[in-house]
């Protein structure tokens, strides 16, 4: 549980005022059987020793004393349990915010083999139960030794018997749950990983409701959560079981124990060892004691939750965020883009997926990628946005190496549209602004033209507020791409990369968002245009297009250029000519 003390100690000034407060609390609490005490020995057992006004006077004096301290105890019981609520909702919140900012920070390879649903379940796991420890810790535990402490010495000081009796009942009750309490903590650490990947499947499976639906997988779908929920049902069961196993060995232990000390008790009295008074202070006290060690079935269950999924947790927080260069150097305007022999491969794959690549684009160039699948088109818009860092070779942004460089400036000089849109849920101006929160509805409107999406807007009837579904369901591909380039034009980018942007849509929206592409170029004359294609009439307008295969640049020329050294290019465009012949 170091995880929980790193966040604690940033606010231990305030939990060391709950913790005072609850030894106030406590204290004074344990101050109300002394005054039941003193009533009964002084004034009940000797009643007849006092005037009525002596009588009258002495037990009201006491009595306004008992609800004197109860006040006083329940004051110190509310801030105790403020600050108590005030330590556990901030360490709560610093361990989401540091959690969130670790995982952004993360190398993009993690997150490729991590689902999205998975991860913020454990963030969310880990902070509900760390906050639910740190209110046990103040509320229960520590409340709890310090009423057994004043008990144990106060059950001595009547009676050295009555206190032994005390002093071996806590380790054995302690003992008892500490031996059950480890199998609960094994149920709950499966628990914690089940419930990961049940909430990674779900998110997945809803956020492809449209395809599940469309090839009527729902049957199959629900099953297959079913039976991963059914899994952490049973493990959820089994930890039940054990939580009410050893509920009950306490209460039969605590019932047991508590008949022992009664029967000693009144055994005492008989013989003249303790008065009556004494008998009612420490019996009420058992209760002191016993109460708070019946909750230790809970407590230790909460504990083993709460540590398991800090363990989650603290797994991701140990992978090493991506390496950043200690002084990162500024690019400013790109003006030039160069790969020198670069190399890399996935550590998944046995095949380098991009070999000994050379090639340059200065600012205002149209370069097009194209290549069969899997021949590295996509491996190098990661590297250019430095998702991954060449494994050999260089990659200069004008001339400065990019392992020198800030990403995090040369990121926002770069508008991206790729094949799967990812739109937000919401309205078309959130999706809009979410590259560019400073922009004014005006820069919205102008990157929809640009972008030739203003329809829209205009049919929706609402403007910028047009509501488009989550991931854009309520709009056409087309549409969606359209608005996908409106937001990557609202950076007004150095750097706009259109990854396969055209893949997904039919002949005719696909030649009109090529011509929407081609205008973009046009009208922006230091434009760098990256345009990844598959199909080659997209790109047959840029300036280079460089061809690659099985991870190699075999070729690179114009379209005309291309073509007439009937190689690779040249079969891959009779073939795609060939193909659209037939559609037609």
């Amino acid at each position: 549980m170091n995880l929980v003390w790193h966040y604690v100690r940033k606010y231990k000034n305030i939990l060391f005022g709950a913790v005072i407060l609850a030894a106030i609390n406590q204290f004074f609490s344990l101050l109300d059987p002394q005054i039941i005490r003193v009533i009964v020995d002084r004034y009940a057992s000797h009643s007849t020793s006092y005037t009525t006004g002596e009588f009258l006077s002495g037990v009201g004096l006491l009595v306004v004393a008992f609800v004197g301290v109860s006040f006083i105890s329940r004051v110190a019981k509310n801030f105790q349990d403020y600050f108590v609520n005030i330590v556990s909702q901030r360490v709560g919140a610093s361990i989401y915010e540091t959690s969130i900012s670790h995982s952004f920070l993360l190398p993009y390879a993690i997150f490729e083999d991590q689902r999205s649903g998975e991860l913020l379940l454990k963030l969310q796991k880990a902070r509900t139960d760390i906050q639910i420890v740190i209110s046990n810790f103040v509320n229960i535990i520590f409340f709890s030794l310090i009423g057994m402490i004043f008990v144990l010495s106060y059950a001595f000081y009547v009676h050295w018997l009555i206190g032994a009796v005390y002093f071996l009942m806590i380790p054995t009750l302690g003992v008892t749950t500490f031996l059950i309490g480890r199998r609960i903590k094994s149920a709950q650490r499966n628990i914690v990983l089940e419930s990961a990947d049940l909430a990674g499947s779900t998110t997945e499976t809803l956020r492809n409701v449209e395809l599940v639906k469309s090839l009527g997988l729902e049957s199959q779908e629900i099953g297959r959560l079913n039976s991963v929920n059914e899994k952490i049902l049973s493990l959820e069961l089994k930890k039940i079981r054990l939580i009410r196993v050893l509920s009950f060995i306490q209460g039969t232990m605590i019932n047991a124990m508590r008949a022992i000390l009664i029967f000693l008790m009144i055994f005492m009295i008989f013989k003249g060892h303790i008065t009556l008074g004494e008998f009612l202070s420490l019996f009420i006290y058992s209760f002191f004691i016993f109460s708070p060690l019946s909750e230790l079935g809970n407590v230790s269950s909460q504990f083993h939750e709460a540590r398991a999924s800090s363990e989650q947790l603290n797994k991701i927080l140990e992978i090493p965020t991506q390496v950043q260069p200690k002084n990162p150097l500024r690019v400013g305007p790109v003006t030039s883009i160069e790969f020198k022999d670069v190399s890399f491969s996935y550590a998944s794959s046995g095949k380098p997926s991009l070999q000994k690549a050379s090639l340059q684009i200065k600012a205002g160039d149209i370069v097009a990628f194209v290549g069969p699948s899997g021949s590295g088109k996509t491996t190098l818009v990661k590297l250019i946005v430095g998702l991954y860092q060449p494994q050999k070779g260089k990659i200069l942004f004008n001339q400065n190496d990019s392992s020198k460089i800030d990403y995090a400036d040369l990121r926002k000089r770069i508008g991206l549209v790729s094949q799967e849109t990812q739109l937000f849920a919401g309205a078309v101006r959130e999706n809009l602004l979410f590259v560019n929160p400073q922009a004014k509805d005006e820069d919205c409107l102008q990157a929809l033209k640009s972008a030739a999406a203003t329809p829209i807007i205009e049919r929706g009837g609402k403007g910028l507020d047009t509501k488009i579904g989550e991931g854009g369901i309520k709009i056409s591909g087309g549409e969606r791409q359209r608005l996908a380039i409106a937001r990557a034009l609202l950076r007004n980018p150095e750097i706009i990369i259109f990854d396969e942007a055209t893949s997904s849509l039919d002949s005719i929206t696909e030649k009109s968002i090529t011509q929407t592409i081609r205008n973009i170029s046009n009208l922006r004359p230091n434009l760098i245009t990256i345009l990844i294609a598959h199909r080659l009439s997209t790109v047959a307008h840029a300036k280079k297009i460089y061809v690659l295969e099985k991870g190699l640049l075999s070729e690179e020329g114009n379209h005309a250029e291309l073509l007439k050294e009937k190689g690779l290019y040249a079969a891959l465009w009779r073939e795609q000519s060939g193909s659209l012949l037939n559609e037609s």
